[in-house]
């Protein structure tokens, strides 16, 4: 990541757009342009200490619901294309955000694979935000993935499994699955049977629509699901 942190600082300055770095094996953020609150008006003091939670926060709630339904379905099919087709693909969507005045304005972020791994599955995803430039008051968000050599588009359309209706305990479980435990020393935490923890863990797959645990934790804590 080092090696791209300067190119990157540059480019968001020459471009004014606000830029992230998404680490799908951490599931965490592991890069912030310096202006990228300065979009919304905001200072580094204001989000330095908690970084993701904190404009994780500023998304509408019904566009971040809306927004996880949407990364099921797209990391899906990024997880069904070659290694050149997920290199050549973006996703391109639109939501709301809350500003430092206190009001929704609508963005437009466009994220693509910046690194594979050594197996070629995603590993680094990079962001660019920028003020949309239709701004009129409407619900829900729009999304699109384009193959930005060829121009054609791939619907996205969110699995009908994917509800996140999750109970106490599947967020429970999730968390400490998040956290790196073993279904052995979850089951001995939380003093319950191997079997039920299992159970649980089978059911939040089935209701997030993800294929495994990786996927779930990434869903869950980039839509602030375990909040």
């Amino acid at each position: 990541m080092q090696k791209h942190t300067a190119a990157l600082q540059v480019l968001s300055t020459i471009g004014n757009s606000g830029i992230s770095v998404f680490d799908m094996s951490t599931c965490q953020v592991v890069f912030y342009s310096s202006n990228f609150g300065a979009l919304l008006g905001f200072e580094p003091s204001d989000y330095e200490k908690i970084g993701q939670q904190f404009f994780e926060d500023k998304i509408h709630p019904e566009d971040k619901l809306k927004l996880s339904h949407q990364g099921v379905s797209t990391i899906k099919i990024f997880n069904n294309f070659s290694k050149e087709d997920k290199l050549t693909h973006k996703v391109i969507q639109e939501y709301r955000m809350l500003n430092a005045q206190n009001k929704y304005v609508r963005l437009i972020e466009q994220y693509q694979i910046l690194e594979l791994d050594k197996i070629g599955q995603i590993w680094l995803l990079i962001g660019f935000v920028d003020f949309s430039p239709n701004q009129e008051e409407y619900d829900g968000i729009k999304c699109q993935l384009l193959n930005f050599r060829t121009g054609a588009i791939v619907p996205v359309e969110p699995p009908p499994k994917a509800r996140f209706e999750l109970t106490k305990r599947e967020k429970e479980i999730l968390k400490l699955v998040k956290d790196g435990l073993l279904s052995k020393e979850i089951s001995n935490k939380l003093s319950i049977s191997l079997h039920t923890v299992n159970t649980h863990r089978q059911r939040f797959l089935e209701k997030l629509g993800a294929n495994n645990s990786v996927e779930a934790i990434m869903f869950a804590s980039k839509f602030g699901l375990l909040d």
